[in-house]
């Protein structure tokens, strides 16, 4: 855009001066034209009185003194003879002779031929010539000033155009670093007012736009942690009731769905708490598999379930929060031990692969009976299908994708491929 306006501004500028200055440079060698041959006739038309004196030797004096300053004339007297400059009779003379004074062009210049009347004998002519350097003088020195002025205020111009180019561009660029940010999740940003009236409505829209989405954003968090507080009770009365149950099989079955609809309700809540993110998430996905796979081979132990863990060493970064991370390993995890029978084996695998790193949970369990476990609150047996599509939420924002099939042992698989972060970054 600065350069668009500056060009625009040397186009607009070159052409006014081509309009203007045309026309004047054409007028100053008229000018100067025109003064050259007034000033020839003027010293002409001063030799006259002095030829109808019929003095031819006061007309030589005359004549020499003309000669030394550079301006040789001639007199051609009515008897043939001639003073002065060597000069011939041409049609010109003739014409002048019969007393009529003119001007006539010649190849080098133009010839200035004055009539004497009352002269001895008929008619003298006084004649005079002034070559084309001659009229051209000074033309080419108040060109080249012309020529240097347009320069200047075109320079002046180019200047002051990327000034007012720069300003722009420098408001519309703070203008996209804002909604930039904003969309990075930074809602505290604001741009001060500055520049046209334009760039300030719009400045003043954005600003008020990220502050109204903040409001929203928090409301929406506020609303949603009380929700859920408000679970929380419900849920503590539920599992009493249910350990209160005179058959123990079904007060164990009815605990553990509390404990999944308690865990998932304490991962919205951390999730509403979690301030707007004003950064680009980066964490390793080795180091939280890994971490989180220790954590759970307690119970996998336990329940005398073996457990493959496949982690390539080294970091390897990923553009997730390490927090949402740890949730996605925790629901993932959670749900082999939750709907597999105790004793069947799991296998996690971490693999970077074409620009993405690739987290593979298998497990020997039933597998997938329905493949609409992605939509929240679809239900099938005892699953809300919250916590896949948590994690498929977290894959999308990384850039990803979440994708269900059949393990090698004919059980579930769930492969999550999550987007790395620009190089350089460090988690």
């Amino acid at each position: 855009m600065r350069r668009h306006i500056t060009l625009l501004v040397a186009a607009t500028v070159v052409l006014v001066l081509v309009a203007f200055l045309v026309p004047l440079a054409l007028l100053v060698r008229d000018v100067a034209r025109t003064r050259t041959l007034a000033a020839a006739n003027v010293r002409a038309q001063s030799l006259a009185p002095v030829v109808a004196a019929g003095d031819r030797g006061t007309v030589e004096l005359a004549l020499q003194q003309t000669a030394s300053t550079g301006h040789p004339m001639t007199v051609l007297w009515p008897d043939g003879r001639v003073s002065g400059s060597p000069a011939v009779r041409d049609p010109g003379v003739r014409l002048a002779e019969r007393g009529q004074s003119l001007t006539v062009d010649t190849p080098g210049g133009r010839e200035i031929l004055v009539a004497v009347l009352g002269v001895p004998g008929g008619t003298a002519v006084i004649r005079t010539s002034v070559s084309d350097r001659q009229m051209r003088a000074g033309v080419t020195r108040a060109w080249g000033i012309l020529a240097a002025l347009s320069c200047g205020l075109l320079a002046v111009s180019l200047v002051l155009a990327d000034r007012l180019a720069r300003s722009l561009v420098r408001r519309i660029a703070l203008l996209a670093d804002l909604a930039r940010r904003v969309s990075h999740g930074d809602l505290d940003v604001r741009v001060a007012p500055g520049g046209p009236p334009e760039i300030r409505d719009v400045t003043a829209g954005l600003n008020d736009l990220a502050g109204q989405i903040g409001e929203l954003l928090a409301r929406e968090r506020e609303a949603a942690a009380d929700l859920s507080h408000r679970l929380r009770t419900p849920l503590t009365v539920l599992r009493l009731e249910a350990e209160t149950l005179s058959d123990p099989a079904e007060a164990e079955r009815i605990g553990d769905q509390v404990g999944v609809l308690e865990r998932t309700v304490t991962d919205l809540i951390n999730t509403t708490r979690r301030p707007a993110r004003t950064e680009a998430p980066c964490a390793d996905a080795a180091a939280i598999v890994t971490e989180r796979v220790e954590f759970w081979s307690a119970l996998a132990d336990e329940q005398q379930r073996r457990v493959d863990l496949d982690v390539p060493p080294g970091p390897l970064p990923v553009k997730v929060r390490a927090e949402d991370l740890s949730a996605c390993l925790d629901a993932l995890l959670g749900n082999v031990f939750s709907h597999t029978p105790e004793g069947s084996a799991l296998a996690v695998a971490l693999q970077p692969r074409s620009g993405a790193v690739y987290l593979t949970v298998d497990d020997a369990g039933p597998g997938f009976g329905e493949r609409h476990l992605l939509r929240r609150g679809v239900s099938t047996a005892s699953s809300t299908g919250l916590g896949l599509d948590i994690v498929r939420r977290t894959a999308e924002a990384s850039g990803g994708s979440l994708q269900l099939g059949v393990s090698p042992a004919e059980g579930a698989r769930v492969m999550v491929r999550f987007g790395v972060p620009p190089r350089g970054r460090a988690s």
